[in-house]
């Protein structure tokens, strides 16, 4: 048992060390990704592109409600004097109107947040090799990116990268 004991606290004394050597060795920084892409030129033409998409789509999905807007206040209009067979036949147009403007959005809503990642992408990308390139001349072992909301904690000593990667990129 006294064996055990001191094999036990052997271990724990050489994890102890070993664990202690690597933290010393580790070279930890961080930065704010958001704040570097919101001060890029490109962002700007990004931004007006994703605006104008948005505007198509909306330009869109007011035709088609509006369309649905006119069929139904016609409908309403002349209910009384329609025939069983074209009341029918305007009240399924209605509901398919209904259900074209309901799929239209949903696959709006998609098409752009496609639209999005396909314009920033590249943005995020350029970001993500210049916090690289910065990261290896400077040699950390770990950086954090702050816009992405994983760090919980940045000391008074941890280093941040953010100007080293704005200067990377000629901001």
């Amino acid at each position: 048992m006294k064996k055990l004991v001191k094999l036990f606290f052997a271990v724990v004394l050489t994890v102890g060390v070993s664990m202690g050597v690597n933290a010393q060795s580790l070279k930890i920084g961080h930065v704010d990704s958001g704040a570097i892409m919101e001060i890029m030129p490109e962002r700007t033409k990004i931004e007006q592109d994703i605006q104008a998409y948005a505007a198509e789509l909306q330009a869109e999905l007011q035709a088609m409600y509006a369309e649905y807007q006119n069929k139904l206040q016609d409908y309403q209009a002349n209910q009384a004097t329609l025939s069983n067979l074209i009341r029918q036949s305007k009240e399924k147009e209605i509901v398919d109107l209904e259900t074209r403007i309901s799929e239209f959005q949903a696959s709006a809503d998609m098409a752009m947040q496609n639209k999005q990642l396909e314009l920033l992408n590249p943005l995020i990308e350029k970001v993500q090799n210049a916090v690289n390139a910065v990261g290896k001349e400077k040699g950390f072992t770990y950086i954090f990116d702050k816009a992405a909301g994983a760090v919980v904690f940045i000391g008074d000593n941890a280093v941040d990268i953010t100007a080293d990667v704005k200067a990377k990129l000629g901001l």
